[in-house]
């Protein structure tokens, strides 16, 4: 991620100052979307004072859905795609991927993994990789989580080679009701991150809209620290923003 100042506590915590390569698997559930995190971490990439390029694997919504939330939030995304800052990868568009030679899932999970492979070694350290969402990934690549955890294992791979970033929304609920959630399993113990987006247990309130459970793992390189850093949030939802803030503290 960029070696720009924090702007809130939900950027600190997910970079707990080692910066460089970090998989990020954000969970969300029906009462709570997290999918405002995804936004706000695709405005600050792209920011006039970064360098990042991001590569946006869209399975949820087509291009025009982001352009206009971000527009709202002062990022014009087809200045951004035309400047190259954004390869936008849309599953709904006909010019995106080679879907006329693409039968089966390992073909796009193949085509897609090269589109990001490229990038990555054309722009190193400087790439993010988010996926929205890894629920519809599985989806189109026909019901195969096995495929969609090998390109994640691939994508983990570039960001230990190249210090690149990876940020992948799930909805554990979709997960929570089979017998075996293996892939949800497998994602949570492979990534560096995991945000899990709750409804606030306290109940509503009018000024909290939910609260974050931000896990940061492998952190320290002996056993004098502990292998894992927890952060709680509660953010609060703005027409333009998202305030992020400790417990008790909405300053």
């Amino acid at each position: 991620m960029s070696s720009f100042q924090y702007s809130n506590p939900l950027e600190e915590a997910v970079d707990g100052g080692h910066g460089g390569g970090v998989v990020i698997l954000l969970k969300d559930c029906v009462e709570n979307s997290g999918r405002f995190i995804i936004h706000q971490l695709l405005k600050r990439a792209l920011l006039p004072q970064s360098s990042d390029v991001v590569v946006f694997l869209a399975f949820a919504q087509p291009f025009n859905h982001y352009d206009r939330i971000l527009r709202k939030m002062g990022c014009n995304l087809s200045v951004q795609r035309d400047k190259r800052r954004l390869l936008f990868i849309d599953i709904f568009s006909d010019d995106t991927l080679d879907k006329g030679n693409r039968g089966t899932g390992d073909d796009m999970i193949i085509e897609l993994y090269g589109k990001v492979h490229r990038a990555v070694e054309d722009c190193g350290s400087r790439v993010m990789v988010i996926i929205d969402d890894v629920s519809l990934m599985e989806l189109h690549s026909n019901s195969s989580p096995s495929l969609v955890f090998d390109f994640f294992k691939y994508c983990y791979s570039l960001t230990v080679q190249y210090g690149c970033s990876v940020v992948a929304l799930i909805h554990s609920d979709v997960y929570s009701k089979e017998d075996h959630p293996s892939l949800l399993l497998q994602l949570e113990y492979l990534v560096d991150v995991v945000i899990n987006v709750e409804p606030l247990a306290s109940g509503l309130a009018a000024d909290v809209h939910g609260q974050l459970t931000v896990t940061r793992k492998r952190v320290g390189d002996d056993f004098s620290e502990s292998r894992n850093r927890v952060h709680n949030l509660h953010f609060r939802i703005k027409d333009t923003n998202i305030d992020y803030f400790y417990p008790g503290n909405k300053n």
